[in-house]
């Protein structure tokens, strides 16, 4: 199988896979990415370059062959129960978002931006992600005084820009208390406020709503709650911008290991799914695909990380160290190899009167 896709064990070249344990590759057909997950973080394999191995393994498709029975009941769990309920909701913020504001600090850019940049014309993070911010900001078509609302704002990246470069003012929700502190602090001077909330229980009144990287956390269960508390929060001129990641197959089950380690509650949305769930409730004006766009990202963030290891590497260890390698390592191969999707979604309640067009 790694074969076909021109991956070598103990081969020399930087994306084949160097085995210290044979019982890794055991654990990977016994529980596909989750073994093989846990095993290079236990130190059972290393290689090179872990983007590109799972670009290669990915474009080959080989995980759709690898269909352990364990994944059975992991599989049935997502079908049958609401995963990301009101109670389960704030478990990621308290998993991943509230590891530290500085750790994060080290490995995003300035802003803190924590979702895919837009590397159209640009060369660096920060301008990547700047430049996404701008391009939000115009789709949304914000002007000075309007009234905006951020669902799952993360650390305010998107708030705090559209208030200094468009005049807005605004609310931001999200289930990271690590978060809300420190985008309270940072734009305390701004017309903004942070909420720690979760979005089931906004209902307050909005020019525009957007939703930056959010979205993955709702579960299909809730995707039409959701697009429903968002059409009773927009104003019916409004527009409202979803960000999301994607994938490409509406039945494809939650990554085991990333749901384990990395994003608990987590599902990436398929195109399908988004649609059914604005039903009747949103008119699409426009769906922009970026999903390259984030193997760059990703790759930023990897080389950041690895800078400032030696500040962190006490506190949390190197078994840490290699998870959170393989995270952003992982997903960006399975970018690289189109696995997944990035979406940006412009909606409207009504359909914008002679036609939307997405500014340049």
């Amino acid at each position: 199988m790694l074969g076909r896709a021109d991956i070598r064990i103990d081969g020399g070249r930087p994306w084949d896979m160097r085995l210290h344990d044979p019982g890794a590759l055991e654990r990977a057909l016994a529980e596909g990415n989750l073994g093989l997950g846990e095993a290079y973080m236990a130190g059972a394999w290393d290689c090179e370059r872990l983007d590109a191995f799972f670009d290669h393994l990915l474009r080959a498709h080989i995980d759709r062959e690898v269909q352990p029975a364990r994944l059975a009941w992991h599989a049935l769990q997502v079908r049958l129960f609401n995963r990301q309920n009101r109670t389960r909701a704030w478990q990621v913020g308290r998993a991943h978002y509230d590891l530290g504001n500085d750790f994060y600090e080290a490995m995003l850019d300035p802003l803190m931006a924590y979702s895919c940049g837009y590397w159209r014309d640009v060369d660096t993070l920060a301008a990547a992600q700047e430049a996404k911010l701008e391009l939000i900001c115009r789709k949304l078509r914000l002007q000075s005084g309007m009234r905006l609302l951020d669902i799952g704002c993360g650390w305010g990246s998107f708030m705090g820009y559209a208030a200094r470069h468009h005049g807005v003012e605004g609310v931001g929700v999200t289930v990271s208390r690590e978060q809300a502190e420190w985008a309270r602090e940072r734009y305390a001077g701004l017309p903004l406020t942070f909420r720690l909330q979760d979005y089931r229980e906004l209902d307050d009144r909005f020019d525009a709503i957007v939703s930056v990287g959010m979205f993955e956390h709702v579960g299909r269960k809730n995707h039409r709650q959701y697009m429903e508390v968002a059409a009773r929060c927009l104003a019916d001129d409004g527009l409202f911008l979803l960000h999301t990641i994607g994938k490409n197959r509406r039945d494809a089950v939650p990554d085991r290991w990333i749901d384990k380690h990395i994003f608990p509650n987590g599902e990436t949305p398929s195109i399908g799914q988004i649609g059914d769930a604005i039903d009747g409730v949103f008119v699409c004006e426009d769906l922009h695909n970026f999903g390259a766009d984030y193997d760059r990202t990703l790759m930023a963030w990897h080389d950041n990380f690895e800078a400032a290891w030696p500040r962190f590497a006490e506190r949390l260890g190197e078994t840490f160290r290699r998870k959170w390698r393989y995270y952003l390592l992982s997903c960006a191969g399975a970018f690289r190899a189109r696995e997944l999707q990035l979406w940006q979604w412009v909606l409207s309640k009504d359909g914008v009167r002679g036609g939307y067009r997405r500014p340049q």
